[in-house]
């Protein structure tokens, strides 16, 4: 049964599916002569063009694989600027903060969803955005692209899962943004505290409390980021989220 729970972003409200913690057992390590054999070749069932146009129009179901080298190949995208300002996705938070959950106006929705096809011209894989427009399209009563959007979220954070096991440094979590760091440990439910630069590529995020198997935070590769970073950039860290006691829907 899969289900969401109302959040806040920092006085931000948001919504964001919880999902359980649970042992990594299969791991697939990003590795760029793979990912770009799989996603240029035209015979590939991963050939990037399709893979997008399908996540974009809902034409075909993804698969684990599809979405795993939709976003890793992400890399050698063009519109991959992972220090650009997404003016369309802090739009779409003030409009949530605004929003009542339970009696969002329509106007209020619609919004939503023009900015959020906005902000996934830059980031298309936000899991915030995905959540967002998943809400959105539910409240209006589209359910068909409400699950479109709530299978992107869950098939982009398992394609981040799946490349490591997040627990040690030797296998780290690798993501293309370092707010998608953040939003997978939210889906989870956990809580953390300030990232911790542990190398040229590796940051470790501690949990302020340690989950029930003793794991005390996660290990997440930053490095594809950084190989996109105009020297005239400064980051700042993104806005986080924490949770709130919202009666959560559910899928049946």
């Amino acid at each position: 049964m899969k289900r969401f729970v109302t959040t806040i972003l920092t006085a931000v409200a948001s919504l964001l599916w919880t999902m359980p913690v649970v042992a990594q057992e299969r791991v697939v390590v990003p590795e760029e002569e793979d990912i770009l054999a799989n996603t240029l070749n035209t015979a590939s069932p991963y050939y990037y063009t399709n893979l997008m146009l399908n996540y974009r129009n809902g034409t075909e179901p993804l698969d684990e694989m599809g979405y795993y080298y939709l976003y890793y190949g992400f890399l050698y995208d063009e519109d991959y600027r992972p220090f650009a300002e997404n003016r369309a996705l802090s739009n779409m938070l003030d409009i949530m903060a605004g929003i009542d959950p339970e009696q969002p106006s329509v106007y209020q929705l619609q919004r939503l969803i023009e900015c959020g096809v906005e902000a996934m011209e830059l980031d298309p894989f936000n899991p915030k955005v995905l959540n967002m427009l998943a809400y959105a399209y539910g409240a209006l009563g589209d359910s068909e692209r409400e699950r479109l959007y709530y299978d992107h979220l869950t098939g982009i954070l398992h394609a981040i899962e799946l490349s490591g096991t997040g627990l040690k440094e030797e296998s780290p979590w690798h993501i293309l943004m370092f707010s998608h760091a953040y939003d997978l440990l939210a889906s989870k439910g956990l809580a953390y505290g300030e990232a911790r630069i542990i190398s040229r590529s590796t940051e470790y995020v501690p949990l302020l409390r340690k989950t029930s198997d003793n794991t005390k935070g996660y290990y997440f590769d930053y490095s594809r980021v950084y190989r996109n970073k105009p020297d005239d950039v400064t980051f700042k860290r993104d806005r986080t989220w924490q949770f709130n006691n919202l009666k959560p829907r559910e899928y049946r």
